[in-house]
Parts: C-alpha cells; sequence; structure tokens
C-alpha cells in the first residue's frame, strides 16, 4: 500500500489531484491547511508528497518537503508551482525534490511524475546535497524556464559535460554560470571562451597556451585557458565553429585529462568539468561531416535547452522590468512603457531573442524624449508608426555619416566611455565600434584595467 499526501491551499485542487491519482494500492490524504500538513508531513510516514510551493501561510512547499523528508527519507515529493525561479528549483533539487513542476499542470504529466516517484520510494538512490544560494541573471517564470532550471539544478550536482543548446542571445553563458555557480567546483574559476570569434590559428593557443617562440610575438610562456580553468569549469561557446584538426586536440584533451601547450615537448595534467554550447544542431553538423561524432557524444551527456524568447512571451514582462530598471539606473533616467508599447513587445518575434529585447530597451532609454515610451517610438521594424529615435531626434541632420557620429557620441557620454557596454548598446561587436571611432576621428578612452 502506497500512502500519498496532497498538499495545496486551494481544497478543490486537492480533491482533484487526489481523484486524479486514485488507484488500486493507494492510500490518499489531502491538506488544505498549511500548518496542518506540516504536522501531518512531520509525523506519519508518506510515500510521496504532492505540494504547491507557495500555499498563502508562512509554511511553504519546501518546508512540507524538508518535514516529509525528515519523517521519511525515502519520502518522494513532487513540487508544483505556478510561478518558479531557478533558486527555488537549486534548493528543491537540493532539498531532495523528486520532481518540480509547473502550473496549469498536464494531467498525463502528473500522473507519470507520481509513478516514477512511487517507484523511486521502492529502490531509493541517494543524491548529494548542498546547500549553498547562488544568484543568477537568468529571468523567467515561464513553464519553459522552469524546467530549464530544473535541468541546471539536475545538472550542477554531477560531474558530467553539459551541452547547452539555443539561439543567439538566448542566454546560453548565463545557463553555464548557473551550473558552475551551484555545483560543487564553485569556488574555483569559471572560464568562458567563444570558439567562433577568434581565428583559427589564435584559438589553438588560447585553449592550450604556447611556449616562447612557438610562434612569431610568442615572446613569453602563456597558461591556456584549459589549464586557467583547472579545477573549475571551461565554457566553450558556439563550439560548433571550431575546425576538424581542434576537434581531434580537444577531445584527446577531455578523454585524457591533459593537454600539450602549442610548442611544448610536455604535457600538463588538468581537471576541468565542461560545459559547451551552439546555437546550431550538432546532430546535423555530424551527418553532414562538420563536427565529430566522439566528440558530440563526449559533450553531450547532459543537454540542455533553451528555448526562444518566442517560444515564452509570458516572461517578457518580467524582462521588460528588470532591463528598464537597469538601463535607467545606468543613464540616470526615469523611463517607462505605455500598455501599447508593452503589448507590440509581446507580439514582436524577437529574432534576437533577449539580447536584442536587452539592447532595444537600452537604446529606448536613452532615446525617448518623454518619461513614457510609446508605440511610436519603437523601431519600425516592431511594427513602430514612426521612423526610429535616433532617426527622429536627428532628422535635421540629413548627412548619415553626422547621425552616426553624434550617436556614437551620445552612447559614449552614457555609457562613460566604456568601449564594452558602448557596442553592447549599439548592437555591434567591439571591432567594429573601433572601426566607426576611428572613421570619425574620436579617440577612444582607455577603461580602467585595460592598457
Amino acid at each position: 500500500m502506497s500512502n500519498i499526501l496532497i498538499v495545496d491551499d486551494d481544497r478543490d485542487t486537492c480533491q482533484f489531484i487526489a481523484e486524479l491519482l486514485a488507484g488500486p494500492g493507494r492510500e490518499l490524504a489531502y491538506e488544505s491547511d498549511p500548518p496542518l500538513a506540516l504536522e501531518r508531513a512531520s509525523r506519519e510516514r508518506f510515500d510521496a508528497v504532492i505540494s504547491d510551493i507557495n500555499l498563502n501561510a508562512t509554511q511553504s512547499g519546501l518546508d512540507i518537503l524538508r518535514a516529509a523528508k525528515s519523517a521519511n527519507a525515502q519520502c518522494q515529493v513532487v513540487l508544483i508551482s505556478g510561478f518558479g525561479t531557478l533558486e527555488t528549483a537549486i534548493e528543491a533539487v537540493r532539498a531532495g525534490a523528486f520532481d518540480y513542476i509547473s502550473k496549469p499542470f498536464n494531467i498525463a504529466q502528473v500522473k507519470s511524475v507520481v509513478e516514477r516517484a512511487l517507484a523511486q520510494a521502492a529502490s531509493p538512490e541517494e543524491r548529494p546535497r548542498d546547500a549553498r544560494e547562488t544568484p543568477t541573471g537568468l529571468i523567467g517564470r515561464s513553464a519553459e524556464m522552469l524546467d530549464v532550471y530544473k535541468q541546471i539544478a539536475h545538472a550542477a550536482n554531477a560531474a558530467a559535460p553539459v551541452l547547452i543548446i539555443g539561439e543567439s542571445g538566448t542566454g546560453k553563458e548565463l545557463v553555464a554560470k548557473a551550473i558552475h555557480a551551484n555545483g560543487r567546483r564553485t569556488s574555483r574559476p569559471f572560464v568562458a571562451i567563444n570558439c567562433g570569434a577568434i581565428a583559427e590559428t589564435l584559438l589553438e593557443s588560447e585553449l592550450f597556451g604556447h611556449m616562447r617562440g612557438s610562434f612569431t610575438g610568442a615572446i613569453a610562456d602563456a597558461k591556456g585557458l584549459l589549464e586557467q580553468a583547472h579545477g573549475g569549469t571551461i565554457f566553450l561557446d558556439e563550439v560548433g565553429e571550431t575546425s576538424a584538426a581542434l576537434q581531434v586536440r580537444l577531445l584527446r584533451a577531455l578523454e585524457e585529462g591533459e593537454i600539450r601547450p602549442v610548442g611544448a615537448n610536455r604535457v600538463v595534467k588538468i581537471d576541468v568539468r565542461v560545459v559547451a554550447a551552439t546555437n546550431v544542431e550538432l546532430e546535423q553538423a555530424v551527418a553532414a561531416g562538420r563536427f565529430r561524432q566522439d566528440l558530440f557524444y563526449r559533450l553531450s551527456v547532459v543537454v540542455i535547452r533553451i528555448p526562444p524568447l518566442r517560444d515564452r512571451q509570458s516572461d517578457i514582462p518580467l524582462l521588460v522590468d528588470e532591463f528598464l530598471r537597469t538601463s535607467c539606473a545606468r543613464a540616470g533616467r526615469h523611463r517607462r512603457l505605455s500598455p501599447d508599447a508593452l503589448e507590440m513587445f509581446l507580439h514582436y518575434r524577437w529574432p534576437g531573442n533577449v539580447r536584442e529585447l536587452e539592447n532595444t530597451i537600452e537604446r529606448l532609454v536613452l532615446f525617448s524624449p518623454g518619461t513614457v515610451i510609446d508605440a511610436s517610438d519603437l523601431p519600425p521594424v516592431m511594427g513602430g508608426k514612426a521612423p526610429s529615435v535616433e532617426a527622429r531626434l536627428f532628422a535635421d541632420l540629413p548627412p548619415l555619416d553626422e547621425v552616426e557620429r553624434r550617436y556614437l557620441l551620445h552612447v559614449l557620454e552614457s555609457v562613460k566611455g566604456n568601449r564594452t557596454r558602448a557596442a553592447e548598446v549599439m548592437g555591434i561587436d567591439r571591432r567594429t565600434l573601433y572601426r566607426m571611432a576611428e572613421r570619425f576621428g574620436i579617440e577612444l578612452k582607455d577603461e580602467p584595467g585595460r592598457s
């Protein structure tokens, strides 16, 4: 006989889930009063508990989880949430939650999860626990993001390589950082490299290091990023852009746990966790002969797919609020989005995903003439009724070069000369920024810590 406790502050929901899970060999109980539910979870031995995480009381589903696990370590707890965060998912997994699903839930999914939970209760496995809490830059409460949070929570406790798949601008590096920050290697380095942004001839030296004199310009020995990440995590962004020769070296390094710097006759032992990312389907690249199958299998032990922004529209208001807050703070201005403008944000497809949304908000904060950003302020690509803000502001300056020059000066002033931020605001890379500055005779100031 399996004993199951259902907890939700809505009695009708409790009854619905109880009817859903009723069957031979099961004894179901439910509580809609959180303090009573906590008391029962602490006192009785249940095989499974299904609880809403956000209860209208001082107790939460996490308290129910801890009480149930304390009373019976083999109890499997399934938490249900209407709005989840990565921090909550991490905490739930670390506290021993069997699964973490979102509302509105799928009936078949709940049944399947409970079946697996009861099977797990009959043959439990110990999981490592850790109580660290780490903030992240990931934003979203949609079911799609809740699933990503859950995968991050499970991946953080593992040691296996992780492959993150997602379109450009979806936040792949944020996911990689969250995995590192919540794992056992959090006190060690997190080292990131964009494999698609560095010339092939330099990428090998960047990753593996080099010896003095091994090539023109190698005036001293240099540690590669794989060695710098020793004990920690290396994030290989756009790993699908690597050459066949580099893939061979990378595979050997991962399999043997050692690297040979360029020009060296010795090997260096390394201990790194690899998190890789790609915006293309590597299976197709493997089929086309552009990516090694053995390296793909090595990297994709754990796969996390990040949904594009168009598939999680319910998160857009949260993202807008956060980016407005940070952009206004940087610019020393107060701006808010009108309901009509927000509606256009919700219906735009966002091909550049979260990065495009952030950059759009930054530009609107800098160039909107009033405190309210209206639909007419939005760029035409989003369905705005007027020319882009930048073009309207400089309508009396017809030469395009003069428009670009003043725009660049304005952005540099607003970000206090920070070249990286200026490039992000303008939606260009740093090399393009340098070329623009040179063309217009604008001197870029040295940034703190740079020479």
